[in-house]
């Protein structure tokens, strides 16, 4: 069959791409940054598009054609600068299908989620159930799975902070009021779509993933730290009065292109329970799903798990360290304009040259800082962070070369924060 997975390199489209391949499968994957997923799986065929422009049936038309079936894993848990949620997951949706049916392209998959209902708290869970609704009223052979918490090799949202939070050093910090939790290995979900594309399951059906037990919060970042190798540690309730400033921060920062999963959304989510029912999909014949334990067995736990845990907690420190360390230098320098022009004056730079290289590094200082802290251009911040400072030295060097030696080290400090911003370079990449 030719298949058409939306949101092929995700976490859970790249386990369904994976598996549909696997099964000899011809795979066309849309996504909307497809460079780094064409080099993973060249087996597929790779169409660039931003899901959330394809608002209209006709814009579906040259995707869909030729194809047998398509599989949505598109998701984007909250709005940001590049991410709509009803666009993507409702409008988008709401056109494929309409594309499909009228193409004669019947079966389709929807990667949904449990708790998804027009009554949801969040505008994820809102469009997801308003997608499902659209797709359950068509004359097609639909299939909607719904999983539950979903543990990945790849570490990417919530898998990530659990990672993360299962890293922490002496204890194991936990938000209060947390709802219970099912969990669903990927592979799972993987094989309960291509069982769905295959015709093996009842369709015109909706299926929640999840295994047979529920666990609280604590018990599941318990089970990931035991995962990691790490010693049993005592478990911290943060309440959620602690928490909310938090949230807050992060969903500024998701305006700033930063999708952390402690946004609001993720807090909603946590706080109403991850939890459905598995006696549906068990009764239509679908394979036993794995519980906690089970799921973490079959992933890899080896020191990149533990580094990554690791280095996820330090990684708002260090971005944010370095974007504080630039922007109050240029203030600084802005503040004591005089006396740092007159550092270059002092050694025979003449006054307005000394004052134009004195503005120039606060106007450098106070760009880099700031554009450290919005996503898309952290990494050239970083790369020009390095470039700035080596250039500084250099200059520094030339015309100053004493400050080598002085007591309070304005050289020689400077060698620590361009290593730092190498340090934030390697940790840019999201997936």
């Amino acid at each position: 069959m030719r298949i058409l997975v939306l949101g092929g390199y995700g976490l859970i489209g790249a386990a369904v791409l994976a598996q549909l391949l696997d099964a000899g499968h011809d795979v066309l994957a849309l996504g909307r940054d497809t460079d780094a997923a064409q080099r993973l799986w060249p087996e597929a065929t790779w169409i660039a598009h931003d899901i959330a422009t394809l608002s209209e049936p006709a814009a579906w038309h040259p995707v869909i054609t030729g194809c047998d079936a398509v599989v949505n894993c598109a998701g984007v848990l909250q709005d940001g600068p590049r991410d709509d949620v009803r666009a993507v997951q409702d409008v988008a949706m709401r056109a494929l299908f309409r594309a499909c049916a009228a193409t004669g392209l019947r079966r389709i998959v929807q990667i949904s989620a449990v708790g998804a209902s027009p009554e949801a708290r969040t505008a994820f869970m809102r469009s997801k159930a308003a997608a499902d609704a659209a797709l359950s009223r068509l004359d097609l052979d639909w299939t909607i799975l719904r999983p539950g918490l979903v543990l990945a090799p790849t570490a990417y949202g919530g898998t990530a902070l659990l990672r993360a939070l299962a890293s922490a050093p002496l204890v194991l910090p936990v938000v209060g009021g947390a709802g219970p939790i099912q969990t669903v290995h990927v592979d799972d979900v993987a094989e309960a779509v291509r069982l769905a594309v295959e015709g093996r399951v009842p369709t015109r059906a909706a299926y929640d993933l999840v295994e047979d037990e529920t666990h609280p919060l604590s018990e599941v970042v318990a089970a990931f730290r035991a995962w990691l190798g790490h010693p049993p540690a005592r478990v911290v309730t943060v309440p959620r009065l602690l928490v909310r400033p938090v949230v807050a921060v992060s969903d500024g920062l998701g305006r700033l292109g930063w999708r952390s999963p402690l946004r609001s959304t993720a807090l909603a989510q946590v706080t109403a329970g991850v939890t459905g029912d598995p006696g549906p999909w068990r009764r239509a014949g679908g394979p036993a799903l794995s519980g906690l334990r089970a799921s973490l067995r079959r992933l890899p736990s080896t020191v990149q798990e533990r580094w990554f845990g690791r280095l996820w907690l330090l990684k708002p420190a260090v971005i944010g360290g370095l974007a504080l360390f630039w922007l109050v230098s240029g203030l600084v320098g802005l503040a004591r304009f005089d006396a740092a022009a007159s550092v270059l004056t002092g050694r025979g730079v003449g006054p307005d040259a000394a004052h134009l290289a004195v503005a120039a590094g606060i106007g450098l200082d106070l760009t880099l800082g700031a554009a450290m802290l919005v996503r898309r251009l952290m990494p050239f911040a970083a790369l020009a962070m390095i470039g700035g400072t080596l250039a500084y030295l250099a200059a520094g060097t030339w015309l100053a070369p004493d400050l080598w030696a002085d007591p309070l080290g304005p050289f020689v400090k400077t060698l620590p924060a361009a290593l730092l911003a190498l340090a934030a370079l390697a940790l840019a990449a999201e997936r």
